[in-house]
């Protein structure tokens, strides 16, 4: 790795490809569609595209129950369509990360066809966490497990005493990672991509792969506690021994490829060992996505991310939505904006549409000021906020059903983006979406931010050029005294960032202006309600 590698300080923007654009005009998203706006990426100023899976896949889960982790699913096109949007990307000096999904494959993956095939006993079922259930009659499953998803961890195999296990649904099987050919396997497909010229992966369930030995019951809801997954299916100290292996796979290849964790892991202790020198280079940083509006809460995460880093001398990330959870701009718009890990509940008050802006652009001001790398979930430079109602009828997250709609589910954040206002699906591709766009996203349509220069896009661009200039991502930061506990001041370099997280406006120091989340509303001399603004140290 070289001291300047370029995931250090970079600007990742994540793509979900059914959501992005759609070339073909069959409402779903696809690779083409990626291709056919990479001018757009570049000129909004990220470093790095991460795309969600795009596998040969039946989308019981969009594409997180993989089929064959070396193919293109027809869905998005084909793997020439791959390279293509590959080598575009490369040419506007953008990175491209993959997803890999190692936790579990889909179950019409060949593997595990041949395992329902084969003998309790036999190899095949070996690549799997198979058991005899417990009971007179094999009756009941072999521990109370329960997915993540929503019910039972475990399904039965139809006229046999086995169960196999799946931490999220029925039909993603959890591969069983201490068999020596499942290592081989998931090495050999890191291979596959890297030979094709993938900058790095986004390693889904990092934290899963190991179980406990003997996988004893657990006594509490192994879901997210306090934005961290816990039980004797998570963390398990043996993860490590496998990203060691893949790290050696990557220093093979030139040009400083990397790896980033989805890891629900906490305290942060637990979360640095998984960028040690010799495992990955990055962990997705869930305490920042799910901390509170509060200036306590943000000044503590951001200094526990920043020591713990540095503590095995790798970088912070920082990230404010992803396909997975409640968009920023809708949970910061709720009167409790804290931990949405899985979409909203039935229960939940609809957000503050407005308030939820207004908050959203001045966080990422903080965010963006801050050393490390930065994660942007496709759309968020739009604004966009979550499609929060959605009727049940066109909602296919797992979650929703498994939980008989008591969870709404992911839905609402994997929305198709709205491109052109007055188009037909505002410009996605096709008359309709495989999820139905809501009636206000014809605000935030790409057209209709371009000339706009007080537009969230707008802002999102000239705070990435600055980030880029200063070099904020590899800078340090200091923090300034406000006399307030409901306002936050720090300085990178040449920089100084003011986030008001009050109702009322406060009294801005002195400076020159470089950007405003709401622009002119200070008039100079205050900082606005909700609000952030950079000045000229």
């Amino acid at each position: 790795m070289s001291a300047q590698a370029w995931w250090r300080d970079a600007v990742i923007y994540q793509i979900y490809p059914r959501s992005f654009k759609d070339n073909n005009g069959d409402g779903i998203g696809d690779l083409p569609g990626v291709t056919s706006k990479l001018d757009y990426l570049a000129e909004l100023g990220v470093d790095a595209l991460w795309l969600s899976p795009f596998y040969r896949s039946p989308q019981a889960d969009a594409g997180y129950d993989v089929a064959d982790y070396r193919d293109v699913d027809p869905l998005f096109g084909t793997l020439a369509d791959f390279d293509a949007m590959l080598e575009g990307a490369h040419a506007r000096g953008l990175k491209i990360i993959v997803d890999l999904v190692p936790n579990h494959t889909s179950d019409e993956h060949v593997w595990f066809k041949a395992a329902l095939n084969a003998d309790p006993a036999s190899p095949e079922r070996a690549r799997y966490m198979f058991r005899t259930g417990k009971g007179e009659h094999a009756e009941l499953p072999p521990n109370n497990w329960q997915s993540v998803f929503g019910g039972p961890a475990w399904t039965r195999v139809e006229g046999e005493d086995q169960w196999y296990l799946h931490l999220f649904d029925s039909k993603q099987p959890d591969l069983n990672w201490e068999n020596p050919e499942v290592r081989a396997e998931f090495e050999d497909v890191l291979r596959f991509w890297l030979d094709r010229g993938v900058d790095g992966f986004r390693v889904d369930v990092a934290h899963g792969m190991i179980k406990a030995e003997g996988l004893p019951d657990f006594g509490q809801s192994q879901c997210m506690i306090e934005g961290g997954n816990v039980g004797p299916m998570w963390d398990q100290d043996g993860v490590h021994e496998i990203y060691r292996a893949w790290r050696r796979v990557l220093d093979e290849y030139d040009g400083d490829r990397m790896m980033v964790a989805e890891a629900w892991v906490q305290p942060q202790e637990r979360l640095a060992r998984y960028v040690r020198p010799d495992e990955m280079q990055q962990a997705f940083n869930f305490d920042y996505l799910l901390a509170r509006w509060n200036a306590d809460a943000l000044k503590r995460v951001i200094d526990t991310s920043i020591m713990h880093s540095d503590s095995v001398g790798a970088v912070p990330t920082w990230v404010m939505s992803n396909h997975d959870g409640v968009r920023h701009p809708s949970r910061l718009g709720l009167a409790d904006p804290g931990c949405r890990p899985n979409g909203l509940t039935a229960n939940d008050e609809q957000p503050d549409e407005a308030l939820g802006l207004r908050r959203a652009r001045a966080l990422i001001m903080l965010t963006l000021a801050l050393p490390g790398s930065a994660y942007v979930y496709q759309g968020e430079e739009l604004g966009l906020p979550d499609h929060t109602t959605m009727d049940a009828k066109y909602r296919q997250d797992p979650t929703f059903h498994r939980t008989n709609g008591e969870e709404t589910g992911r839905d609402g954040c994997r929305v198709p983006l709205p491109w052109n206002a007055s188009q037909p699906a505002f410009g996605f591709g096709g008359e309709q979406t495989w999820l139905p766009q809501p009636e206000n996203y014809a605000r935030y349509a790409v057209d209709a931010q371009l000339d706009q220069s007080d537009s969230t896009l707008a802002l999102y661009r000239t705070l990435l050029t600055q980030r880029a200039e200063h070099a904020l991502g590899r800078g340090r930061i200091v923090w300034n005294e406000t006399g307030r506990s409901d306002v936050l001041s720090l300085t990178n370099g040449a920089i100084t960032v003011v986030l008001n997280l009050s109702d009322r406006d406060v009294e801005r120091p002195e400076g020159d202006v470089i950007v405003e989340s709401i622009p002119g509303i200070g008039n100079g001399q205050v900082v606005p309600a909700n609000s952030a603004v950079w000045l000229a140290c």
